[in-house]
């Protein structure tokens, strides 16, 4: 099932990094695991976030900096009688997209590539502009209040689950159930799980 799920191309796993908003960051520091949810951006193999100069998730990092970064595009959730008749709840799951991103994480302390970070950040959080570059001397004071961390990745790793390995009489049928449904994101999993099946099919 592992490899029916892995993404193998390069090209989706940069698309789900530069869409996706945030991810959840996973530490640990002397057998305690922590999590925090994160806005970040993908630049270059490298994944940029910022944070507080104090707090829980500094003092974890400095201490250990192995750290990985998980992000989920989400999709529909599949209620068992969408694929069958059984009567089972075992069909029950949900469609998605998952990255995860392993490495190292380091202090950013040059200026310039906090600037660099920030700005990346705001292009993809807020794509239309309307705000001064973040080279601007009024941002000085409150960049340098403000932690900013790369995660340097050692292993990326992309899963995609949106039924495109199931039989054909049970993936049309998940379709006529999410057309029935129609939510707003039943049309997208629909769009996306009729790509991945031509992907499939190449």
């Amino acid at each position: 099932m592992k490899s029916q799920v892995e993404i193998k191309d390069k090209k989706m796993i940069d698309e789900i990094l530069n869409s996706v908003e945030y991810g959840t960051l996973a530490l640990c520091s002397d057998n305690k695991p922590y999590s925090v949810p994160v806005n970040f951006v993908y630049n270059e193999n490298i994944i940029y976030f910022h944070g507080a100069k104090k707090g829980k998730t500094k003092d974890y990092i400095k201490e250990n900096n192995l750290a990985s970064l998980s992000v989920v595009e989400p999709y529909s959730v599949i209620q068992s009688y969408f694929s069958s008749e059984s009567g089972l709840a075992c069909p029950a799951t949900y469609f998605y997209k998952s990255v995860s991103c392993d490495g190292k994480i380091e202090f950013v302390l040059d200026y310039e590539e906090k600037v660099k970070a920030l700005q990346l950040l705001m292009q993809k959080l807020q794509p239309e502009g309307k705000y001064l570059p973040l080279d601007n001397e009024v941002y000085q004071k409150h960049i340098n209040v403000t932690e900013v961390f790369k995660l340097n990745i050692d292993e990326l790793k992309g899963k995609l689950k949106l039924g495109q390995h199931l039989p054909k009489e049970r993936f049309d049928m998940i379709i006529e159930y999410l057309n029935n449904r129609g939510y707003e994101i039943d049309k997208k999993t629909i769009e996306q799980m009729q790509a991945s099946k031509v992907e499939e099919n190449i």
